[in-house]
């Protein structure tokens, strides 16, 4: 299996989000649907955070206008889960809060010699579907932080600045304390 383009051909591109599956071949765009690498969405103790025990909330936000893939987004979740888990021992609750709908396609081009007389080139150029990712606007809300002190909630922002390079665009983290426990 040949690996994944570089993000640089998705993450910028102004696209329209192709998600339009349907049990009935004939409603159905997309055919092929890839399976979603993000495994879970809630971590951590969320009975706890609704209690109001977790006071010391991090939500961090998309700085700008961007696609962000699946695996970018599981890759993410994976280091903060496992840093919080490691440094607070369970005492956190981590909520991944995008979900990837727009399926991503690719023109597969073929290399090496002789190819360009097997290639089709641009005709049919559509493409197949290769993965999924999530179409962010400015303001929108990527990840959510609650920590029981603010010695943990300062981790919890040293933890995001090395998540940083992993994410293909700017974030922008807001900190803030909760006197009541949160509604939702």
């Amino acid at each position: 299996m040949a690996g994944l383009r570089k993000a640089s051909a998705y993450t910028k591109k102004t696209v329209v989000p192709f998600t339009r599956t349907s049990k009935k071949k004939g409603k159905s765009y997309v055919k092929t649907i890839p399976p979603q690498k993000i495994v879970k969405f809630n971590m951590g103790k969320e009975g706890v955070y609704r209690a109001g025990k977790l006071p010391h909330v991090l939500n961090i936000y998309a700085g700008e206008r961007a696609q962000i893939r699946h695996n970018a987004l599981e890759a993410c979740r994976q280091y903060i889960n496992k840093a919080l888990d490691k440094e607070l021992l369970g005492q956190y609750f981590f909520r991944v809060c995008v979900y990837p709908h727009h399926i991503q396609r690719e023109n597969k081009m073929l290399t090496g010699a002789g190819s360009d007389r097997m290639q089709t080139g641009m005709q049919l150029s559509f493409g197949k579907p290769v993965g999924k990712s999530a179409i962010l606007k400015p303001g929108t809300l990527l990840f959510v932080i609650a920590v029981p002190t603010e010695k943990a909630s300062r981790f919890a922002r040293g933890v995001m600045k090395k998540v940083k390079p992993k994410i293909p665009l700017s974030i922008k983290i807001v900190y803030e304390e909760l006197k009541t426990p949160p509604t939702k």
